[in-house]
């Protein structure tokens, strides 16, 4: 029997990007997967492929933004499935704008509402069905949550929280039996690229990346998975940017500065 077979996962932001290819890449285990994100089009779709490749789909249309449609969520999985045994945070919103350009500061509280309090909503509401089956937290948050990005101020700041909400949860849950996974991705191919915010608080309609060189959802949502099932209480996605980052952070931070820069002028 696979890790995930049987048990109830809610993943938000599963209507696209790595999202929905972590949902296509369980579904082969014959979970019970709860899908959510705002478009519920999208949902149905990722839903019929997962049917297809072995898991049970229940389709949830949230906005991860709301308390109370997290409630809805958490809620509606434990009548359907009869418990929440993994909850995936992974819905997220990006940026792409130096600081001293921005002309819309609304868009800060927004990456706020959407990356930090949009995974804090449906924790807060799973937690009790996770501690009665010794379930998981697996939280999607970004190398730009372990050290500056330009232009993505808004962006890395939401990540920090998620960094500081997720590592502090992991402390107060010990002796529960519910595990805390934060997953760090480098550079992704997915939507959020396009998606992201510009100086203007539009979203940019194409994304600035050199697609071809940076890693794919389907292999981001392969190491995902991998450290989800091993429960590791961190994944970095990538040896470059991350781990060597993470070392160089002590010793070296003016080279991170610039392997930042670098990476973000290059697009990969």
């Amino acid at each position: 029997m696979a890790v995930y077979t049987g048990q109830a996962v809610v993943v938000t932001g599963a209507s696209s990007g790595i999202g929905r290819a972590l949902c296509l890449a369980l579904a082969p285990q014959r979970p019970r997967l709860v899908l959510a994100a705002r478009d519920a089009v999208s949902l149905e779709r990722v839903a019929t492929e997962c049917r297809a490749a072995g898991a049970e789909a229940l389709v949830v249309p949230t906005d991860v933004t709301s308390t109370e449609g997290c409630r809805r969520l958490v809620d509606r999985t434990v009548e359907v499935f009869g418990a929440l045994d993994v909850l995936v945070n992974n819905a997220g919103a990006s940026m792409m704008a130096r600081f001293d350009e921005v002309e819309d500061l609304s868009l800060f509280g927004r990456l706020m509402d959407v990356n930090y309090l949009g995974s804090v909503y449906p924790t807060h509401y799973a937690l009790p069905h996770l501690k009665k089956g010794r379930g998981q937290i697996v939280a999607m948050a970004s190398l730009a949550g372990l050290t500056g990005v330009p232009t993505r101020t808004g962006y890395a700041a939401s990540k920090h929280a998620v960094f500081g909400f997720f590592d502090s949860l992991r402390i107060e849950l010990e002796g529960t039996g519910v595990d805390v996974t934060i997953v760090a991705p480098y550079f992704v191919l997915s939507e959020i690229h396009r998606r992201s915010t510009g100086s203007d608080g539009r979203p940019l309609g194409k994304s600035p990346m050199q697609e071809d060189k940076i890693m794919t959802a389907e292999t981001c949502a392969a190491l995902t998975l991998k450290g989800m099932e091993r429960r590791e209480r961190l994944v970095i996605t990538n040896w470059r940017g991350g781990r060597l980052s993470r070392v160089l952070r002590v010793f070296a931070p003016s080279v991170v500065d610039r392997l930042a820069r670098k990476a973000v002028r290059d697009g990969r």
